[in-house]
């Protein structure tokens, strides 16, 4: 058995033991305002219940390892002391995943990754429509556990009003978890599913996505992709150039063929398929053709 004293790991590396170990971890998907009103969401794994009387959630914002600057989250709660937690399943991983793209301060997330926005009731933030569950929070206090990039900040939050979509629930008003198909993180790409099991999803932190507001809007109102695919369709950095448009449709027959045919519907068809094995920058070139 490998044994490690912690302090002889770099930070990075005794981050990667922890959140590989730790896991599948449930996610926080939180919605924040700052104090000019802008809104902010953000997904943290660091998160869990830890009482009902009062209902408490606590996530954790971590100081980036990087450069140990802070998230905008923080900052939020920080500033404003209300949150929404809302909680992740299958159907949003992938728009999910997009919103913790590093974008600047005072872009919106909302729109980036394609989601909702609906008022709260009790809180200034807003509420994720498409989660299935969405917690309206006020911040009791927010605890820092160091100074240094990869300490944490306790977000302790006060549950004040729950919302859950009734499509989840049984006939008594219980939540059926086979419905609720959360998801959850474990170490590097990998992801849980609680009706499947693991599958990946890469991390956009190295790259901004140019979200889901950058997809064309015949795309987006086909009923052909869902939120998971348009948010790979997003998560990509630069689109290709007209002249690798060309080279592909020169050398792609079924492209071609779709083309010379005019049928929009199974050139969104061929883009989807792409999508579906993952292979966004044809995926792309498809829908440029």
């Amino acid at each position: 058995m490998l044994s490690i004293n912690p302090h002889d790991l770099s930070t990075v590396q005794l981050q990667a033991y922890l959140q590989g170990a730790v896991a599948p971890r449930p996610i926080a998907f939180a919605s924040t305002l700052n104090a000019k009103g802008q809104p902010n969401l953000s997904p943290f794994s660091f998160f869990n219940v830890f009482s009902a009387n009062p209902p408490i959630l606590i996530f954790s914002p971590a100081r980036r390892v990087r450069d140990n600057s802070i998230k905008h989250t923080l900052s939020n709660v920080q500033e404003i002391q209300e949150v929404v937690i809302n909680v992740v399943d299958y159907a949003m991983v992938q728009q999910m995943s997009l919103a913790s793209t590093e974008y600047a301060e005072g872009v919106n997330e909302f729109v980036k990754a394609g989601f909702t926005p609906i008022p709260s009731m009790l809180v200034k933030p807003f509420r994720v429509q498409e989660a299935p569950v969405q917690f309206e929070c006020k911040v009791n206090q927010v605890i820092a556990l160091g100074n240094h990039g990869g300490a944490g900040n306790l977000v302790i939050c006060e549950v004040v009003k729950i919302h859950i979509n009734e499509a989840v629930l049984d006939e008594k008003g219980a939540i059926i978890q086979e419905k609720l198909d959360l998801v959850a993180r474990l170490g590097g790409n990998w992801y849980s599913r609680a009706n499947a099991g693991l599958f990946e999803v890469p991390k956009p932190l190295t790259t901004l996505g140019i979200g889901v507001d950058a997809i064309p809007d015949f795309v987006k109102k086909s009923g052909l992709f869902s939120g998971n695919d348009l948010g790979v369709l997003a998560n990509i950095d630069t689109l290709p150039t007209p002249e690798e448009v060309a080279i592909f449709v020169k050398q792609n027959f079924e492209l071609k063929a779709v083309l010379s045919a005019d049928e929009p519907i199974k050139q969104l068809q061929l883009a989807l398929r792409y999508v579906q094995i993952n292979d966004v920058e044809s995926a792309w070139k498809v829908l440029l053709a």
